[in-house]
């Protein structure tokens, strides 16, 4: 695709489907349209990660994690002591817990081994990694989150049978891998579960009595912030990319809320400290194996968005966007399948340039200068609002897509994720 049908393509999509959102939404959008280029360069840093599912897996050779059956009472207790690479463990027995014959890898897992979609949830531990990165400087999971997840939700990996795997109650009859429901993952991830770490934050500033009566404040924000992320579950499972993308907003929504409930009483908090303990609540001491853990994922990150940043000569740039779109949206083989005609073609190109667009709006690399739990907590909000608006858009290029599709047409495109994993 050439950077004038790209830009025309964007430039269509921002005039036709962004036209109700706000101007500083338009102005995220107009940032995206950089050409194949700017795309390709993102894109790297998700490629040059790919060391990151190397390490994932030599970690689960080593962790309590059970890679046959993961059951659903293991959630709790691990939740308590673990970090990401343990958790990116977890979520990737439970993502594939539900399929009947699936590959050993499923092709929407992060490039840290975690995974986005955990049959019907998006985002299963949301307020760890939200709390790892505002509060341990470990953005390994939050930043995880992006093109792929919105990729995944177009084309879902689940059939409906693998789905009921992930219900509070699963059908009678049914064999499935342990997988625990998406109420009882939601369970596990919230500040009571946990134990609140923050307690052992307060004890490392030494706070006195006027710092301890603002912490107080800021761990009770912390835990309504949780109930808030695990309010968010979906209650019903989503069948279809719409319902995914309304499943996917409603989750992002609650991370914004809980952001913003945490982020007063911080900066409250974080103005009353000494420069010294300002010190050492910036670096917060962690065990010596998630320091461990935490510096490599940060070492292969900071790799790959470094590489991301370098200049990157434009033909071959062309090159490799032209192939990450011929692997991932082979829209002639789309096309023969579900029988589009001009038309229809033309909305699902959209939906394609309106996807890769995400991709720099939504690229892994956190900022260099968040260098204070404030910063962080600032960032992340910046981040999940850039999500939410790259929802929307790419929610209402498929919204249009689908309008012109008989019934038969959409089914057969629900299906085309089950067909990626060999189904």
């Amino acid at each position: 695709m050439s950077k004038s049908r790209l830009g025309m393509a964007a430039a269509g999509v921002a005039i036709g489907v962004l036209g109700a959102l706000p101007s500083a939404a338009e102005a995220g959008f107009r940032l995206r349209v950089g050409g194949p280029v700017s795309v390709a360069r993102f894109a790297m840093a998700g490629v040059l990660s790919v060391a990151g599912l190397r390490h994932a897996r030599m970690a689960a050779r080593h962790s309590r994690v059970r890679m046959a059956a993961l059951r659903p009472q293991d959630l709790r207790p691990a939740a308590e002591s673990i970090g990401p690479s343990e958790r990116a463990q977890l979520t990737a027995v439970a993502a594939l817990a539900g399929w009947h014959g699936g590959r050993a890898q499923g092709w929407w897992q992060h490039s840290d081994g975690s995974y986005g979609w955990v049959g019907p949830l998006f985002w299963p531990f949301a307020y760890s990694d939200l709390y790892d990165y505002a509060l341990l400087n470990d953005g390994s999971g939050f930043w995880a989150y992006g093109y792929g997840d919105l990729y995944a939700a177009i084309f879902s990996p689940y059939a409906a049978s693998d789905l009921s795997a992930f219900a509070a109650e699963r059908p009678a009859g049914r064999r499935h891998r342990k997988a625990p429901s998406v109420q009882e993952f939601c369970s596990g991830d919230t500040a009571e579960t946990t134990g609140l770490p923050l307690e052992r934050i307060g004890l490392a500033v030494a706070a006195n009595e006027a710092q301890r009566a603002a912490f107080d404040e800021l761990a009770s924000a912390w835990i309504s912030a949780g109930n808030t992320i695990r309010a968010s579950c979906p209650a019903q499972t989503a069948t279809t990319a719409l319902e995914r993308f309304a499943a996917m907003q409603s989750r992002v929504n609650a991370m914004l809320s809980a952001v913003a409930t945490v982020m007063p009483p911080f900066q409250k908090f974080y103005d009353l400290l000494s420069d010294e303990q300002k010190a050492q609540l910036n670096t917060p001491e962690r065990d010596r194996r998630a320091n461990a853990a935490a510096a490599k994922l940060k070492e292969m990150q900071d790799a790959a968005c470094q590489a991301s940043r370098e200049p990157q000569d434009e033909q071959q740039a062309e090159k490799q966007y032209r192939q990450l779109v011929a692997q991932q949206w082979p829209l002639d083989d789309i096309v023969a399948s579900l029988k589009l005609n001009d038309t229809q073609r033309a909305a699902l190109e959209v939906v394609q340039d309106t996807t890769m667009g995400t991709m720099e709006a939504l690229n892994p690399c956190p900022p260099k200068d968040a260098l204070t739990p404030p910063a962080r907590l600032k960032a992340a909000k910046a981040r999940l609002e850039a999500m939410r608006e790259a929802i929307i858009s790419v929610n209402d290029a498929v919204d249009d897509f689908r309008w012109n599709l008989s019934d038969e047409q959409k089914t057969q495109f629900e299906g085309l994720g089950l067909k990626k994993r060999g189904a």
